[in-house]
C-alpha cells in the first residue's frame, strides 16, 4: 500500500529523535552496559527509517507514474467522447485498456476517488466503443445480391436442381401431356466448404478488439444487442433478394397455386442457401469475433439466425398443412429433399441449448412435409380409382387420364428413395396390392414404392376398362384398350418405372395389347369374312347360285365400306401398333377376297352389270386399308367396273 504524506513526516520526526537521545547518552561519559545496549539499539533503528525513507520515496514516484498513467488515458476518452471526431482506434483502445487494468489492481480501494473516475470513463468509452461497433459492423458489410448468393452455391453444385415445369391439377387434365414439361435432375451432393466473406476480412480484428474490452468491461450484454440487430437486418436483407417474402400460414394457404409453386421453389434454393452459405458464414463470423467466449458466441449466433431460419420454416409448416392436390405432390418432395439435405449442417448450426428450438422446429416441419407428401400421394391413388369422367375420347384415342397418371407416375420415380422412405415410415403397404393384376410372384421383392405404382397402374387399367364400355362399338372398345395400354407400357419400358415393375410386366402387357388385337378383328371383321364363305351359297363352285354370289359380293361390299367409312376416323397414335393391325387385318382379309373372287368372280363376270357386285380387286382392298386408323373419317366413291 503506498505511504500517505502523514506517514512520512512522522517517520521523519521518530528519526531526528533518536538522533537527540543517542548524542546525550554519549556526553554522560559513562560505560554501564545499559548505555550502551541503549546506544546500539538507537543506532539499529536509525538504519531501519532509513530503509523505510527509501521505500517511501520508491513508492511515491511509482504512484506519480500510476497516476500520470490515468490521467493520460481519461483524458484522452474524455476529449473523444465529447467532440465525437475521429481518433486514433489504437491509441484509444489502448487508453480503454490501461483504465480497465487499473480497475483491476487489487491495491486500489473501491470506493476510492480514482476508482470513481476510472468507472466513469469506462461508461463514457463503452457508449463511443459500442457506436464503433455499430459503425464498423454496417460500414464494412458485404452486399450479398441474389446473383452472389446463388452465385456460391452453383460453385460446389447443388445437391439438385428445383424442377421448372408446371403441373395442372389432377381435376383439370386435358388432352396434352401435362405432366411432362415438368422437369426433374439430381446432382452432385453439396459440398460444406461453401464461403463468402460477410464482412469485410479487414473489419474482423478491429470487431474483435472492441468486443474483447467490452466483453471484460462486463458489457457484453451491449455487444450482444448491437452485433444481433445489425447481422439480422442484413440477413432480413439477403432473404428478400432471395424473394423469401415474410408470411403468415393464413397467407400462405390463401396464395393460388401458379404463384405458389414459384414461391416453392424459391423456398427450395434459399434453404440451401440459407443454412450452406449465409448462416455457415455467420457461425464463423460469431467464432472469430467472440473467440473468447463460446457462451457469446452461440448467444449471438442464435440471436442473429433464428430470425431468418423460423421465416423459411414458418412457410414449410404452412405448405404441409395447407390444402393437399396432386399438382403440390413433386414441389412438396422437393422441399422435404432440400430440407433433408440440409438439416445435418442445420443442426450443427444450432446444436446448443440456446438453438434447440430452431433444430427441433427443422425436425417437426420435416415430419410434417414427408407426412404431406405420403397424404397427397395415397389421395391421387384415391382420385385416379374415383376418376368417372364419362365422356370418351373421340377415335378411342388415348385418355387425357392415361397421359396425366403415366407421366406423373413416370416423374414419380425420380423421388422413388424418398418415398421408399416415407412409405417405410408410415408403414403404408397394407392396401395398396388388392388388385395387381396377377402379378403376385414379383410382389415380395419390390420396394414399397414399386407396389404403389403397380397398384396405381392397376387401377388405372382397371378405370380405362370401365371407360371403354362407353363405346357401343365393340370394336371400338378394343382400339381404345389398345392405345391406352400400349401407351402405359412404352412409358414403363422408356423411363426407370421398368427398373421398378420388371420386364416381365412389360411382357404380359404386351401379351395384353394382343389379345385386345385379337378380339378387334373378331369383333370388326367376322361379318365381312363370313361373307366369304363357302356355305350357304348352293351347288359346287361351278353351278353356285348367281343370286347368292350377287348377295353375297354386296354384303362383303357393304361391310367393307362401312369399316372404311368408320374406321378412319379411328386413332391409332403409334404408328407400329397401327402398322401391325393393318397387316392383321390384311393377312385375314385379303386371302379369304382373293380366294372366293377367284372361285366364284368368274360366274358373275359374264354377266351384266358385274361392276356393281364385284366392285374391288385385293389390291383395292389393300390399299384402302391403309388409310384405317388415321383419324380422317374417308368414305369410298368407287366407279363401278365396266362388264367385261
Amino acid at each position: 500500500m503506498a505511504a500517505t504524506p502523514g506517514s512520512i513526516e512522522g517517520s521523519d520526526r521518530v528519526m531526528e529523535t533518536a538522533k537527540q537521545i543517542v548524542k546525550s547518552l554519549k556526553t554522560l561519559n559513562t560505560s554501564s552496559k545499559e548505555t550502551e545496549d541503549m546506544i546500539l539499539i538507537l543506532s539499529s533503528l536509525d538504519n531501519r527509517l532509513s530503509s523505510i525513507n527509501d521505500l517511501v520515496s520508491n513508492s511515491e514516484a511509482e504512484d506519480s507514474t500510476v497516476d500520470a498513467r490515468f490521467e493520460a488515458a481519461e483524458k484522452l476518452i474524455l476529449s473523444y467522447d465529447s467532440n465525437c471526431e475521429p481518433y486514433d482506434a489504437v491509441e484509444y483502445l489502448a487508453a480503454v485498456d490501461e483504465i480497465l487494468q487499473l480497475t483491476e489492481d487489487l491495491s486500489i480501494q473501491p470506493e476510492s476517488e480514482i476508482m470513481d473516475r476510472a468507472e466513469n470513463a469506462l461508461q463514457l468509452a463503452m457508449s463511443r466503443l459500442e457506436d464503433d461497433f455499430r459503425h464498423i459492423l454496417t460500414t464494412n458489410t458485404e452486399a450479398l445480391d441474389a446473383e452472389r448468393l446463388h452465385g456460391s452455391i452453383r460453385r460446389v453444385s447443388l445437391s439438385f436442381a428445383s424442377n421448372d415445369g408446371e403441373i395442372e391439377d389432377f381435376g383439370s387434365f386435358g388432352e396434352e401431356d401435362q405432366v411432362s414439361g415438368y422437369c426433374h435432375e439430381r446432382g452432385a451432393s453439396l459440398g460444406n466448404d461453401v464461403c463468402v466473406d460477410l464482412i469485410k476480412p479487414d473489419a474482423v480484428g478491429q470487431l474483435k478488439e472492441i468486443a474483447d474490452l467490452m466483453i471484460r468491461c462486463g458489457y457484453e450484454k451491449e455487444c450482444c444487442q448491437v452485433y444481433s440487430s445489425v447481422r439480422r437486418n442484413v440477413l432480413e436483407e439477403c432473404m428478400s433478394n432471395l424473394d423469401v417474402e415474410k408470411l403468415s400460414i393464413e397467407e400462405v394457404q390463401r396464395i393460388e397455386w401458379k404463384s405458389l409453386n414459384e414461391r416453392m421453389k424459391k423456398w427450395i434454393q434459399a434453404v440451401k442457401i440459407v443454412v450452406r452459405v449465409l448462416l455457415s458464414g455467420e457461425k464463423q463470423l460469431c467464432e472469430q469475433i467472440f473467440s473468447e467466449s463460446e457462451l457469446i458466441q452461440e448467444v449471438c449466433f442464435v440471436e442473429t439466425a433464428k430470425g431468418c431460419m423460423m421465416q423459411l420454416l414458418n412457410f414449410g409448416e404452412a405448405v404441409a398443412i395447407g390444402k393437399r392436390s396432386s399438382e403440390k405432390l413433386f414441389r412438396i418432395l422437393d422441399m422435404y429433399d432440400a430440407l433433408m439435405d440440409v438439416l445435418s449442417d442445420l443442426e450443427a448450426l444450432f446444436k446448443d441449448e440456446s438453438g434447440e428450438l430452431v433444430s427441433s422446429e427443422a425436425n417437426g416441419v420435416l415430419n410434417s412435409l414427408g407426412e404431406a407428401a405420403i397424404g397427397t400421394f395415397v389421395e391421387f391413388e384415391n382420385a385416379v380409382q374415383g376418376e368417372q369422367s364419362r365422356k370418351p375420347t373421340q377415335g378411342g384415342e388415348i385418355h387425357p387420364l392415361t397421359r396425366y397418371v403415366m407421366n406423373y407416375l413416370k416423374l414419380l420415380v425420380d423421388y422413388s428413395e424418398t418415398l421408399n422412405e416415407l412409405l417405410k415410415k408410415n408403414g403404408d403397404e397394407s392396401d395398396c396390392l388388392q388388385n395387381s393384376d396377377g402379378d403376385h410372384l414379383e410382389l415380395e421383392s419390390m420396394s414399397p414404392i414399386a407396389k404403389h405404382l403397380l397398384s396405381l397402374i392397376t387401377t388405372l387399367k382397371s378405370n380405362l376398362e370401365e371407360k371403354s364400355r362407353m363405346y357401343e362399338d365393340g370394336a371400338m372398345q378394343y382400339i381404345f384398350l389398345m392405345n391406352n395400354i400400349l401407351y402405359i407400357v412404352q412409358k414403363v419400358k422408356d423411363s426407370e418405372l421398368r427398373n421398378l415393375l420388371g420386364d416381365n410386366w412389360v411382357r404380359k402387357r404386351r401379351g395384353q395389347i394382343r389379345q385386345y388385337a385379337t378380339s378387334y378383328l373378331r369383333a370388326s371383321w367376322s361379318k365381312a369374312l363370313s361373307c366369304l364363305k363357302d356355305e350357304g351359297i348352293g351347288g359346287s363352285t361351278s353351278n353356285a347360285s348367281k343370286v347368292a354370289l350377287k348377295e353375297r359380293f354386296k354384303n362383303f361390299n357393304a361391310c367393307f365400306e362401312d369399316i372404311y367409312r368408320i374406321q378412319t376416323s379411328w386413332k391409332v397414335p403409334d404408328a407400329q401398333l397401327r402398322e401391325e393391325l393393318r397387316i392383321s387385318i390384311s393377312e385375314k382379309v385379303l386371302p379369304a377376297y382373293r380366294a372366293f373372287l377367284g372361285r366364284f368372280g368368274s360366274q358373275l363376270d359374264s354377266g351384266k352389270h358385274t361392276g356393281k357386285y364385284i366392285k374391288y380387286t385385293s389390291e383395292d382392298l389393300e390399299n384402302y386399308l391403309l388409310d384405317l386408323f388415321e383419324g380422317t373419317p374417308l368414305v369410298l366413291h368407287h366407279m363401278r367396273r365396266k362388264s367385261t
